[in-house]
């Protein structure tokens, strides 16, 4: 059963790890995808082919959320292209990990401009078109809540802002019947934060489920807030992590 189906969905960072599962999951349960990718052009053809020959539909746009304006243009294309958009997830993320001390105003604002700014940027565009029954979805961190490590805290600090966007976004968009919710992800296995790293025994040391998640965890959750199943579920921050320092 497609729960999509009929659906079109816009998808940053949709090229690999949990942004790619994402993007299989809507494509799989019925949705017309479009997803950005960066610098991964084939990483991100490979994709859209993989779908492709599943008879399932996705759109691969080059877009750099670090710069203003690029996330808008593509949520326009692809709303153009298809009419509508029905459901908004903002997976683009990045991290920046050094002491302290040694960082610099620029890496402030690549990492504020992507994990923060191009949220904005890509609700603003999507809530202006978005019909009643619109979903918008935000892939932030567990590390928002739980800072265990050092040199983390420009991310902490970056994804700690989409708790409180999420929630006065939801109380902004209720009205329209749009509903606004923010996934809190542990450690996944991804080529970013491979579950056999150098830091991986540490991370799962921390876990009540001491293993990693799979990228189709966080799809499954984000597959089930997208659906219609989910019409009441709003201003929510879901942490799937393992319990980690639960």
């Amino acid at each position: 059963m497609q729960n999509l189906k009929d659906k079109v969905a816009f998808v940053t960072g949709g090229s690999r790890g949990i942004g790619a599962a994402i993007v299989r999951r809507l494509a799989a349960e019925g949705a017309k995808v479009t997803f950005t990718y960066v610098n991964g052009k084939d990483r991100a053809e490979a994709l859209v082919s993989e779908l492709a020959e599943a008879g399932l539909s996705a759109v691969a746009l080059q877009a750099d959320n670090a710069k203003e304006g690029a996330v808008s243009a593509a949520i326009n294309q692809a709303i153009e292209h298809y009419g509508k958009l029905d459901i908004l997830v903002n997976s683009a993320g990045v991290y920046v990990g050094k002491a302290f001390e040694e960082h610099t105003i620029e890496d402030y604002d690549y990492v504020m401009n992507v994990n923060v700014k191009s949220v904005f940027e890509a609700c603003l565009t999507a809530s202006r078109k978005m019909e009643p029954g619109g979903r918008i979805i935000t892939i932030g961190s567990c590390m928002a809540d739980r800072a265990a490590v050092p040199q983390a805290t420009l991310y902490a600090a970056s994804k700690s802002a989409l708790s409180g966007f999420t929630r006065g976004l939801s109380r902004d968009l209720g009205p329209k019947d749009i509903t606004v919710n923010l996934i809190q992800p542990g450690p996944v296995n991804t080529d970013m934060n491979p579950e056999a790293s150098e830091f991986s025994d540490f991370q799962r040391g921390m876990m009540a489920i001491p293993k990693y998640g799979h990228p189709d965890h966080i799809a499954d959750a984000v597959a089930f807030l997208a659906s219609p199943a989910n019409s009441y579920t709003t201003g929510s921050v879901i942490t799937i992590d393992g319990g980690t320092l639960s």
